[in-house]
């Protein structure tokens, strides 16, 4: 297994998420299987393990807690997060982690994140009503957290704008960085603030919540040719080992041949050449299905409704590739009049655009795309009865 070190504390690289367990039919958790799961990662040097309130209906820090429960406490490392992202009408850090601790099972969490720290999060988690920075830096002073730190989905422009607030007080950061994320999100830019910054770096989706772990004919037999030893997903996590900012990639397995395989692939480090990553940056160029914006910002000049275009047709490609909810939450964050929907089809934009891309006509894909996603809003009221419901069933 290999090893990076975070403040002495010796971290295998590879660390097992738990938002994608393994399900029976009915869609609850296997924990025969999470539990099978589990024994193999400690017996092959795994020691870090990911979950977050909200995962899985709020049973994922139960099930991984009770998993990890036969372990003595110092063989691992566990890490939880705080549910500041998700709308509510009020916040409560106190009563939230103290219930966290019971749902796992522990006296202390290893590493704490304020979860996803997003264009409309950020005013939630600094608002000094709610007092959530300050609750949990007393928890770490008091030695109930090791080491606190964020996650995000936001973009370099936020990402910057919290650290100049908070970056002092913020030991890691967790972000979306895959091979084809490092441009459709521009994963890059925000690894490269991280690191001047001075900020590990955590990874989530290594492999893009598996969509780069099945790739097309053509693709794959590239890889094999250079490589015919590595499986499809190894190049993937062979990209992410030669960034030296990284101390954590972790992985939502959710059986127990994949957890076999990635264990084999952090069994060795073995860089890509740059012939590799450039193979592998040609790849997700042929996947992205992109507008060709160059973030010129001709369009903006004389937009008559001063909308952030090049923001919204990288939006789109993300979309287009894959329409999550994370993508869309950011644009909800947008005030209704520079919504894409704002958007009057003038055509100004389009006579100046260098790259002669049909703006409007993007913007009303756009739009209509927007509308086939849920609302953060309705996810986050789904997750909250999920909750009252879990914590009605305990309690008779």
């Amino acid at each position: 297994m290999i090893y990076r070190d975070f403040q002495g504390n010796q971290l295998s690289l590879l660390g097992f998420g738990a938002m994608r367990l393994p399900q029976r039919e009915d869609g609850t958790v296997d924990e025969a299987q999470v539990e099978e799961m589990v024994r193999y990662a400690m017996e092959h040097g795994v020691n870090y393990y990911d979950t977050a309130y909200p995962y899985h209906g709020g049973t994922s820090e139960i099930i991984l807690g009770k998993a990890l429960k036969q372990y003595p406490r110092d063989s691992f490392y566990l890490a939880t997060k705080y549910p500041g992202h998700q709308i509510s009408s009020s916040y409560d850090p106190a009563a939230v982690f103290e219930e966290q601790l019971q749902k796992c099972g522990v006296e202390y969490f290893d590493f704490y994140l304020l979860h996803n720290v997003y264009e409309n999060s950020m005013k939630t988690y600094l608002d000094p009503k709610w007092g959530i920075l300050e609750y949990f830096k007393e928890q770490r002073r008091l030695g109930r957290i090791r080491h606190l730190g964020f996650s995000s989905h936001g973009s370099v422009k936020l990402l910057r704008q919290f650290l100049d607030i908070c970056g002092e007080d913020m030991e890691f950061c967790q972000i979306q960085l895959n091979y084809l994320d490092w441009t459709l999100q521009n994963a890059r830019g925000k690894y490269e603030l991280l690191t001047e910054r001075g900020i590990p770096v955590w990874v989530m989706e290594p492999v893009r919540g598996g969509r780069l772990a099945k790739l097309d004919d053509a693709s794959e037999a590239r890889l094999k040719e250079k490589r015919p030893e590595e499986s499809v997903p190894a190049w993937g996590f062979r990209f992410l080992q030669g960034l030296p900012g990284l101390r954590m990639i972790l992985s939502g397995m959710s059986s127990l041949e994949q957890m076999r395989d990635n264990v084999s692939t952090f069994g060795e480090y073995r860089d890509l050449s740059e012939e590799e990553k450039q193979l592998l940056l040609d790849i997700a160029d042929g996947m992205k299905n992109s507008i060709p914006c160059t973030g010129c910002r001709y369009c903006c000049d004389g937009c008559p409704k001063g909308l952030d275009i090049p923001m919204m047709m990288s939006m789109l490609n993300e979309i287009r590739f894959s329409p999550a909810v994370n993508t869309a939450m950011r644009l909800d964050a947008l005030p209704e009049d520079k919504q894409p929907s704002a958007c009057v089809a003038c055509g100004k934009c389009a006579k100046v655009c260098p790259q002669n891309i049909p703006i409007p006509q993007m913007m009303k894909e756009l739009t209509e795309a927007l509308e086939k996603i849920p609302s953060w809003a309705e996810i986050c009221r789904q997750r909250e009865e999920a909750q009252k419901k879990l914590k009605e069933k305990k309690e008779n």
